[in-house]
């Protein structure tokens, strides 16, 4: 009997359990009823104490995934996901991976860290931030406990040198202003679509996924307008783009293509890769990027012209800074970059003779 019900327990069979250890065993069940204990609840509480001990062990690749696809759905496009599967799987799973979340500590986020922080400053920065975020929904998720071991506030930043002071800042390579006629005469001898869709992106100074992801239905040829919509801008917020003649030209000539409504479509009717467009430098033998093009442009507006900065930046669709600059984009002065982008798309239209020197523009 324990407190007052009848209980039958076990000690286990026989021969396994021999006379002797039987007698031992049920001294033992006695002394624990005697004590308050019974026997049978005890065993069924150790046994849901497993349960839920072993429901709460999760690795952290599995905490990873999970998290992720929590997630997947506020990130802002598919390459987002990409990378974060990318990062997470080439650093942080050989070391972290199959740990249980509640075990990681400090010394294990530093395992995966200490060995790119310098010489890949970015990316180990930006993994950092993921592990604190898959550590992060495992405490919530009841999956672990205690201070996450990934913050940077207060923690890592006593261990390891700020992103900011490590790493090596790598601009996009640009093509110097006085070779843009020669490679200009040498693009539009080329006859594809990608060739076409890097015209367009210089003429434009626009950014290389901006142009690639151009559709018909954002042209307004008449008055000379590309309205690139917000959610396709890297700020967020809509840019207008005044035309010149040679950039009208460029959209003009391109063909349109059944149930496609891309400006610049790859063969199969998708956007062109990046990879697409620098290949296109790579075989001219050139050192720059598609990206770098925007940094021409703004070399060329800054050094030989008179154009104010203000009017370059909002060109190339920088977050507004001061007050001054603030007004250009209030006013949009379409006028005025149109202006600005047609001396542009003349400046590089034809080849410099050798030892020219370049007039500086007299347009404000």
């Amino acid at each position: 009997m324990v407190g007052g019900k009848r209980r039958e327990i076990g000690l286990g069979p026989y021969p396994a359990v021999g006379l002797k250890d039987a007698h031992i065993k049920a001294q033992a069940k006695r002394n624990d009823i005697e004590a308050g204990i019974d026997p049978v609840l005890a065993r069924k509480e150790a046994a849901s104490r497993l349960l839920a001990s072993q429901a709460l062990e999760i690795t952290f690749e599995d905490a990873a995934k999970r998290f992720m696809k929590a997630k997947s759905s506020e990130w802002s496009n598919v390459k987002h996901g990409e990378q974060w599967k990318n990062t997470l799987a080439e650093y942080a799973y050989p070391v972290l991976g199959k740990m249980m979340v509640r075990h990681i500590n400090r010394e294990h986020v530093l395992l995966v860290l200490e060995p790119i922080w310098t010489s890949k400053t970015e990316t180990a920065s930006r993994l950092r931030g993921r592990i604190e975020n898959v550590l992060d929904w495992a405490r919530v998720k009841g999956f672990r406990s205690g201070d996450n071991p990934a913050a940077w506030r207060g923690n890592l930043d006593h261990l390891l040198s700020k992103p900011s002071k490590t790493k090596i800042v790598r601009n996009h390579p640009a093509l110097p202003i006085e070779e843009m006629g020669d490679f200009m005469v040498a693009l539009r001898l080329m006859k594809s679509a990608a060739a076409r869709c890097l015209e367009f992106a210089i003429l434009t100074a626009a950014r290389s996924g901006e142009a690639r992801g151009a559709t018909w239905g954002e042209f307004d040829l008449d008055k000379g307008i590309w309205s690139v919509p917000a959610d396709r801008m890297k700020a967020k917020k809509e840019h207008r783009i005044p035309l010149s003649e040679a950039a009208i030209a460029v959209v003009k000539g391109m063909p349109k293509i059944k149930d496609c409504d891309l400006v610049f479509a790859s063969p199969t009717g998708k956007v062109l890769s990046d990879m697409t467009l620098l290949a296109i430098l790579r075989r001219s033998e050139l050192e720059a990027t598609p990206h770098g093009f925007r940094s021409t442009f703004r070399d060329w507006a800054g050094e030989y012209t008179n154009y104010p900065r203000e009017l370059a930046e909002v060109a190339l669709a920088h977050v507004k800074g001061d007050s001054s600059e603030a007004a250009y984009w209030r006013g949009d002065v379409l006028d005025r970059r149109r202006r600005m982008m047609s001396d542009w798309a003349a400046f590089i239209a034809m080849p410099l003779p050798k030892g020219a020197v370049i007039p500086m523009q007299r347009h404000a």
